[in-house]
This record gives C-alpha cells, structure tokens and sequence, in this order.
C-alpha cells in the first residue's frame, strides 16, 4: 500500500491548511490528523471526521483506509511534527519561542498585545506548547503573518531542544529558571540544563536571546558569543530599563528601550510580572513598534483564566493565581502577598504537584515561609501534599480536598478581606468563589 511522503502531504496542507485532532473541531474542507494515545486510538474517528467536513483524513493502520481521502502514513504524530517543520522551513518570518519556569504564557500574551500593534502576529493558544501543540501552532502560520510566537512547555530534560528542532526559532528568551517539574527534570539542575536547551539552540543556528539580566540563573547561563538583548529593572548597561514604582494593587513604573519609552498603569499584580511586561516592552521596541502603542496595549490588557487576576466580589479584594503552582511560583506569590496592605488577609494554598521525591521538603518550606511572615491573618492550606507536613498554629487551617476548603469558605463572612488563591492547576481553588 502506498504511503503518502511529506511533500505530498505538504501540497495537500496547502489547499487545506486547516488540521485537527479532534472529530469535535472538523470544520469543512479541513485536515483531520489521527494520533494515537493509551487510551485513545484517533485511526477509529477518521470515518466520523469525513462524514463531518473533512477533506482528508491522515491515518496510520491501513485497516481504515477505505478510499483516497484516508491518507495512509507510518506515524501519524511524526508525521504530524515533519510536516510543520517542512512548513516553518519555508517561511522566513520571526519566531520567537519562550519557555520558563513561570509566568511564560503571560509574559507570551503581553508580547503578542505589543507586536501586534504593527505586525499580523500569530502566537500560541491555550495550552497548545507540547509535541502536539507546538507543530499545530506552526501550521497555522499563513502568508499574512508577520511573526509567531511560540510557547513551548517541557517537564524533561530534551523537550526544549525537540520543539526548537521543529520549529527552527529564530529568537528565544526564558522568563526564568525555578522549581517546577522537579520530578520529570530531575531536581533544580536538571531544570535549568533543560529550560536553557533553548539557549543552546539559538547559539547553534545564530539566532537572538531576549536576557533578563535580574535573573542570575538566565545570566550564568547564556552560552558564549551568544546574541543577546537584555532588559532590566538594576543593570543601566540594559538595553531595555525598567523601573518599577507601585505594586499593590496593581503595577505602575516605567519602561524605556533607546529612544522609547512609556508609563505603565496595568491590571496586573506582583512585582514579578513587571519583568513580564518590560520583556514585552523590549521585544516590541526592538522589532520597531511605536512606543505609545505598546505602553498603551500592555495597559489595557487583562490576564484571565486564572493568572495574575484581581478581583472584586462581596467587598473583598481576590488575588486569584490558581492556574499552576511550584515552590518558585508560589514564594513569588506569598512574598508579594505579604507586602499587600489590608487589615485582614487571608492566604489559601493549594498542593504543588510533580515535585517527586522533593515533595514534602518544599511543601515544608511554603509553610516555613508563611510563619516568618507577620501581615497574613490565617492560612489555609489545601490537599494531601501540605496535610503530610501539617503543624499546628492557631492561624493555619488544614484541608484535604477543595470540596472541604469551599464549605469553609462559605461559611466565612468575608468582607473587606483580602484573599490570595495559589495551587496547582488540579487543585481546581478558583471553585472557592463559585456559588
């Protein structure tokens, strides 16, 4: 049985550029791609996607191939990657990939804001930065795109460097080098020898570092004759400055990049996403967008699904950061926190997941770091990982499950109280403020 190669599926892309992986997002004349899982086998759909709209259907068991609209290829998934490489090869736009410990997709949606303000600009969506995502990402790029950027997550050492060599960046940066996924990296070195694989492949081919110079993992870690463009709050030697004057509640300093400059009153909360916001300034300024444009979109932006949000409700002021959570995160949260000015404030805490065997020891550390601090009234700390590590003290609370938290929660005649929520995206805390 003959099987279809790259270029030919390659010129089939290009009359229809639209792929899915799911039978529940065919939309006419699209591509339908089957990948395969542990429990899920997508060769078995590939009937349903035509019947649906699809013009063809990629498949990889020739059992379901029934006419010449099943495309019949050795691995759908490595097919799926070759084939947006194949694509990214024959642009010849800016891409600029981002990964880090923390805050990437902020800091990837302020960048896009700013870009866009000249330039037709395609960026990641949702949480679309893995093997799957990162390839669907690059074949959504179209001719009228004038620069992408790519958000690529990674929880091994290896993850980087294979989405780089897919989507061949030209441009790279890393918010930073912290605590997360210990356990899949390895411990503390093991992330920061795979988060900087994006280092080493933009050394290799050439390209260009954004460098946060406040970050001393990031600065050890540039390789050798590497391009860089630096931005920072301290280093006058930056070309891109910063200067951070308020930060409760909400973000207020200034940027500056050459001859370009502006104030910054934004919606977002913590001094560590001003690092966020002057990256975005740097880049934008650095592809030539006009200084008033961008001050003025990262000041109109609003974060949303569940990072960095500020919120109003019953009289109470809700910090809500419950999207994910690692120990570097969530101290970055806390030590924020602490510093937020309200005569009542509460701080409730998820579990912090895929820290291994390092587990009980940071969970340990978060509650050590709450009892130092003087301003937060009670904490409560939800799921198995902090009861394992449990103490007593009259301001903790210990909760197992969420379930248990919001029946507390509710219970509470909370007003003009400050509240923060952190964990970890499975612990699912933002259902605290659902009635």
């Amino acid at each position: 049985m003959n099987k279809t190669s790259i270029e030919e599926l390659y010129q089939v892309y290009l009359k229809h550029p639209i792929l899915t992986k799911d039978t529940r997002e065919v939309s006419k004349n699209c591509i339908y791609i089957a990948l395969k899982g542990q429990s899920f086998d997508g060769n078995r759909f590939a009937e349903a996607a035509l019947n649906a709209g699809a013009a063809f259907a990629v498949i990889d068991d020739v059992t379901y191939k029934k006419d010449n609209r099943y495309l019949l290829v050795d691995d759908g998934l490595k097919v799926l990657q070759e084939l947006a490489n194949y694509h990214r090869k024959r642009l010849s736009i800016p891409i600029i990939a981002i990964s880090g410990s923390n805050g990437k997709t902020t800091t990837k949606e302020l960048i896009t804001v700013a870009l866009s303000q000249k330039f037709n600009t395609l960026s990641t969506v949702g949480n679309y930065n893995n093997h799957i995502g990162v390839p669907l990402t690059l074949l959504q790029i179209r001719p009228q795109h004038d620069i992408a950027i790519i958000e690529m997550g990674a929880n091994h050492q290896g993850e980087i460097d294979f989405l780089c060599n897919i989507a061949e960046p030209n441009f790279g940066m890393l918010t930073n080098i912290g605590k997360a996924h210990l356990e899949g990296f390895g411990g503390e070195e093991g992330v920061r020898t795979g988060k900087t694989e994006i280092f080493r492949f933009i050394n290799k081919t050439g390209g260009t570092l954004f460098i946060n110079l406040d970050d001393p993992k990031i600065k050890e870690s540039i390789p050798k004759s590497t391009i860089c463009v630096t931005y920072s709050l301290n280093e006058s030697s930056a070309n891109g400055k910063g200067k951070l004057m308020e930060t409760h509640p909400r973000l207020k300093g200034t940027w500056k990049f050459e001859n370009n400059s502006g104030k910054i009153n934004s919606s977002l909360y913590g001094a560590y996403n001003f690092h966020n916001i002057l990256a975005a300034c740097t880049i934008a300024s650095y592809f030539g967008t006009n200084a008033n444009a961008v001050t003025s979109a990262i000041n109109s932006y609003e974060s949303d699904m569940n990072r960095s949000q500020l919120i109003k409700k019953n009289g109470t002021l809700i910090y809500l950061d419950a999207y994910n959570a690692n120990p570097s995160s969530m101290g970055l949260a806390l030590d924020n926190f602490e510093k937020v000015e309200s005569s009542f404030k509460i701080a409730i805490l998820g579990d912090m997941f895929e820290l291994g065997e390092s587990a009980a020891v940071e969970h340990v550390k978060i509650i050590e770091q709450i009892k130092s601090y003087k301003t937060i009234s009670t904490t409560v700390f939800v799921g198995e990982n902090f009861n394992n590590v449990k103490v007593e003290q009259d301001d903790f609370l210990f909760f197992r499950t969420t379930a248990e938290a919001k029946k507390w929660f509710l219970i509470q005649q909370i007003s003009d109280y400050t509240v923060l929520l952190k964990g970890s995206r499975g612990m699912k805390l933002e259902s605290l403020l659902e009635n």
